[in-house]
């Protein structure tokens, strides 16, 4: 039987999502543990987002199979007991609809990065955010984040590696807001490039610095170039808060992965 799982991870021990020769993964951390309820035997995922090495999830949907005689419950639980100790949490599970994919089904992807924008390092926050000690002009990145909405070629926010076919997207919300010291950009559309958010994001911390202009990230989308946009932020910062389909999957869960 096919299910949807819902979960939640720190990707600070992971070398991202996919199973990788150069360091334990989420997804063969969480196939191993699905393993134990399959009677060892291997347990194929399907994701939504490939997340990279040190990039965070707070709404990822995998898809999986397991043994119909397994409820809901049944799976949720079992499961965390065997993904114990590592940081990957199994929210909810849900049976699959007919012909649903996790990736192809999806209608819409949300991501946060969180910059700590004080001169003192994080402690509690460690890991989970960029820390940027001098001052941020949020509002001069929020208007320059707007030049970016709509569908454009993304190809100067593209990593040089990006597997896409190709680079036009359709931003459909980019937000810089300010709460106190954490500064955050929200970045929603139906799919992502390669790095796109991080590298969104270091461009726009140039902006807020005043080392660019607004108007400056306008020109470096169209030269369609890498090379003219700014740096890649760091993964610690990004985090994968949801994705949508078409209908609910998780209704106990509410809006953060419908």
């Amino acid at each position: 039987m096919l299910w949807a799982l819902l979960l939640e991870y720190d990707g600070g021990p992971f070398a991202g999502w996919q199973r990788q020769t150069n360091g334990l993964s989420v997804q063969e951390v969480l196939e191993s543990a699905a393993a134990r309820l399959n009677g060892g035997q291997p347990c194929p995922t399907v994701v939504a987002g490939r997340t990279d090495a040190g990039v965070h999830a707070a709404g990822q949907v995998a898809q999986i199979a397991l043994p119909d005689r397994l409820d809901a419950l049944r799976i949720r639980d079992a499961l965390n007991f065997h993904l114990k100790p590592h940081p990957v949490v199994v929210l909810d599970a849900s049976p699959a609809p007919e012909g649903w994919n996790a990736r192809f089904s999806a209608t819409g992807r949300a991501y946060r990065y969180r910059i700590l924008n004080r001169r003192a390092r994080p402690a509690l926050a460690c890991g989970r955010v960029w820390h940027v000690p001098h001052p941020l002009d949020a509002q001069a990145m929020h208007a320059a984040a707007q030049t970016l909405l709509g569908r454009h070629d993304f190809t100067s926010f593209r990593a040089a590696g990006c597997q896409a076919s190709g680079p036009l997207r359709t931003l459909d919300r980019l937000a810089v807001t300010r709460d106190g010291a954490l500064v955050e950009i929200t970045a929603e559309a139906r799919s992502f490039l390669h790095h796109q958010v991080r590298n969104i994001a270091g461009t726009l911390k140039l902006v807020g610095e005043g080392a660019w202009p607004v108007a400056r990230v306008a020109s470096a989308l169209q030269a369609r170039d890498r090379a003219a946009a700014g740096p890649t932020a760091p993964p610690e910062g990004l985090c994968l808060e949801a994705v949508r389909y078409p209908a609910p999957l998780f209704p106990c869960m509410g809006a953060s992965a419908c």
